[in-house]
């Protein structure tokens, strides 16, 4: 593959090499190669193998667990290919992490999404590509051209295919979600409710309320991000309480830190669907009721288009 302007090359990290295999494949055309290793003392060194002068490259980098380590990869992997003379670097950030801390909290609490979106800037990117930001505003953060997909496309066409929308209802899972679900309601042609929920402490919820009719439906809960799973479990016992047949969970990002998977497998949600945004763990590839939707065509599909100068967002109309 070419673009317009000369050459495309693709540089995978070590945050999800499968789904960089996977998109390469899509695109038909083999990653650059590239070294990314650690020292003795765990400083990450990293040697792009292949000249790349004047060539359109796209890093393939999530900053997921361990989130640190990853994101210095795709500062210093930009260091790497800005020194060698790269006509253009984006950054394809399929999971953002850091997303969450979009505001401040309280007093001298930080804008961490604001720093993270700042380091990648001056570190040399050009462009960023990301999927389904926590909070659509954090595409100001950066200064330069920012792309958010979403994730919907490869969503609807599962549903459609798995569910009879006739008895579907898409339902958010908090306030904030609201927009979200909408749009997918939307798409689906189905009713919309909304969990009303109360946060106690970070990484608990506690339900508190189902606003809408949901007796009689199979509600598929939306969200971008999963990660204790407490918020899930809690919204399906609390649908089921208020007469839904089933629950199912359709999320973007399946962060799933400590104990979240035992905690879906034991709950009443009966499945749910994540994107390998994130390198799926052992305890998600075992988990009975939790399978993974690809968005290996979606990122290929936008890096092409990028790579040609061609519309990006007419692939969500």
């Amino acid at each position: 593959m070419s673009g317009k302007n000369g050459s495309v090359k693709l540089v995978a990290g070590n945050s999800n090499p499968a789904l960089a295999r996977d998109i390469a494949d899509w695109l038909k055309m083999p990653l650059t190669k590239a070294s990314v290793r650690r020292f003795a003392d765990n400083e990450i060194f990293v040697e792009i193998q292949e000249n790349v002068r004047g060539s359109d490259v796209f890093i393939l980098q999530s900053t997921s667990f361990p989130a640190n380590d990853h994101l210095m990869e795709l500062l210093i992997i930009t260091d790497a290919l800005r020194r060698a003379s790269a006509r253009r670097i984006t950054a394809v950030i399929p999971y953002f992490g850091y997303a969450r801390q979009d505001r401040k909290v309280g007093s001298r609490s930080p804008i961490s999404a604001k720093l993270v979106a700042n380091l990648i800037t001056h570190a040399g990117v050009d462009r960023v590509m990301t999927l389904d930001l926590h909070a659509g505003q954090i595409q100001g953060f950066f200064d330069i051209p920012t792309d958010n997909l979403y994730a919907s496309p490869v969503m609807v066409r599962d549903i459609k295919e798995r569910f009879d929308l006739s008895k579907a209802m898409v339902v958010s899972p908090d306030v904030g979600g609201v927009v979200r679900a909408r749009g997918l309601a939307k798409r689906l042609n189905t009713p919309l409710a909304i969990i009303d929920k109360r946060r106690e402490r970070a990484g608990e919820s506690e339900v508190m309320n189902v606003i809408g009719e949901v007796e009689g439906y199979t509600c598929i809960l939306l969200d971008d991000i999963v990660d204790s799973g407490g918020t899930l479990v809690n919204a399906a016992e609390a649908l089921l309480k208020n007469g839904a047949t089933e629950v199912y969970a359709y999320i973007t990002h399946g962060v799933l830190s400590g104990g979240a998977c035992s905690r879906i497998t034991g709950s009443k949600l009966k499945e749910l669907v994540i994107t390998d945004s994130i390198q799926p763990t052992e305890a998600v590839c075992n988990a009975h009721n939790i399978r993974t939707l690809s968005i290996a065509s979606l990122i290929a599909e936008a890096i092409g288009r990028t790579a040609s100068e061609e519309s990006v967002s007419s692939l969500f109309d």
